[in-house]
């Protein structure tokens, strides 16, 4: 199926008689006639439902869907984007354990990274994802057990050279993960270009709608654990807490996801609501339709405000001369996404006072979704980071954030000229 109906279909198959539309199985716990039976589910010798925190059908509906949609073998949902980019790492690293990570991410995600994971005796080194492959390939160390990266960096919109940072992760026997919250499978595939585990925020494009938090864990099913053992003892060697049983050797390609939900959902539980992830296939059912109107309304918008003499520059890899143009052009031809960054002229006092003159477009933390939404990174989503930890990200204090929505692209720019008029003289 091509992705568009992968959208609709994928994930959940009626049989005769039963629910067109995905149910929600809105229970805690799942009845079986004998102790056998439930016995052998948790020695994860048969498949099934006994207990939601575990797993639950909506759950792995959805889940199975955006694999698909990603070309994975496996997936896995978790109850917020943090705690999918948490599960991703934390899988395979444990206390002594280090990895690398592009400097151009998330800012929540730079703190889990950079000062949480710390305290758990993982540790991190930040590399530009502009850097030569031999200056990336120089942070690694004998410990190094993963490379992380997104697709295109929240907020700076830095766009990741998938191909090279794969190689990198690839020459040290270690996997590339990459978050593709922004492009979202619609607009790039990293597992296509070497990416082996991807990692999605599910609360912005997928849902759409601003309505439930989520994220979401995509396995290639490409990394092979077992040519590099030494490295991955946790799915390679018998894990004691499931009466020894060996990922790698029992679940094959999808022993890093089994893992995941086996021991981490078991241990620490972000498990979503099945409601959200009802409401969340709601939104992947419309999300190649609305990632084309976004795209199309930013790109107005793009061109409108790179024009604008009083905006002092704009970030955005669909306006030819932006620095990630070409990359934009190899990754995502049909388009990137609906974000622009852009500074307006007089600095940070005038960035304010622009947003606080918009009247369509509301003052959120959030991003991505139908409705077109503003936030000032250095004074929200970042503004745990000292001045150097802003430069590294490419958040400078006059950055503006602006999500373009699904609306009437000229609505959109008649807002932004308005607020232009009264935050610049």
């Amino acid at each position: 199926m091509r992705i568009d109906t992968k959208c609709i279909q994928s994930g959940y198959t009626p049989k005769n008689g039963e629910a067109r539309i995905l149910p929600i199985y809105q229970s805690t716990t799942f009845k079986y006639d004998s102790t056998e039976h439930m016995g052998r589910l948790f020695d994860l010798e048969e498949d099934g439902y006994f207990y939601t925190r575990l797993a639950n059908p909506t759950n792995d509906a959805v889940a199975a869907k955006i694999a698909d949609l990603e070309g994975g073998v496996a997936g896995m949902l978790t109850s917020s984007g943090q705690s999918a980019c948490f599960y991703s790492i934390f899988n395979i690293c444990e206390a002594g354990d280090h990895f690398v990570c592009s400097t151009s991410i998330y800012g929540g995600t730079y703190n889990l990274f950079s000062v949480t994971m710390k305290k758990l005796g993982i540790d991190v080194t930040f590399v530009d994802p502009d850097a030569s492959a031999e200056e990336i390939a120089a942070a690694f160390r004998p410990n190094t057990k993963a490379l992380f990266g997104e697709t295109i960096a929240n907020p700076a919109l830095v766009v990741l050279d998938i191909e090279k940072f794969a190689k990198v992760a690839h020459d040290h026997g270690v996997p590339l993960i990459v978050d593709n919250t922004f492009a979202t499978p619609i607009n790039c595939r990293p597992i296509e270009w070497g990416a082996d585990i991807v990692v999605h925020s599910t609360t912005k494009y997928m849902d759409g709608h601003a309505t439930s938090v989520g994220g979401a864990i995509v396995d290639s099913g490409n990394f092979d654990w077992e040519a590099h053992s030494d490295k991955f003892p946790g799915l390679t060697t018998p894990d004691e807490s499931y009466h020894g049983v060996v990922y790698t050797e029992r679940f094959g390609k999808a022993a890093y996801i089994t893992k995941a939900t086996a021991t981490l959902m078991r241990d620490l539980g972000s498990i979503p609501s099945p409601h959200n992830s009802f409401l969340l296939n709601l939104g992947l059912e419309t999300l190649a339709l609305r990632m084309r109107k976004h795209c199309e309304n930013a790109q107005k918008i793009a061109e409108y405000l790179s024009k604008n003499d009083k905006v002092s520059w704009v970030s955005f890899s669909g306006l030819e001369g932006d620095k990630y143009y070409e990359l934009a052009q190899k990754y995502m031809q049909s388009g990137s996404c609906g974000v622009i960054s852009f500074g307006v002229k007089g600095g940070r006092e005038n960035a304010v006072k622009f947003m606080d003159s918009l009247k369509l477009a509301a003052i959120v933390t959030h991003v991505a979704d139908a409705r077109t939404s503003v936030l000032h990174p250095a004074s929200h989503t970042h503004r745990q980071m000292n001045d150097e930890e802003l430069k590294a990200a490419g958040v400078t204090p006059d950055l503006i954030r602006f999500s373009v929505g699904i609306e009437d692209a000229d609505d959109i720019i008649e807002d932004i000229e308005n607020a232009l008029n009264a935050a610049v003289e």
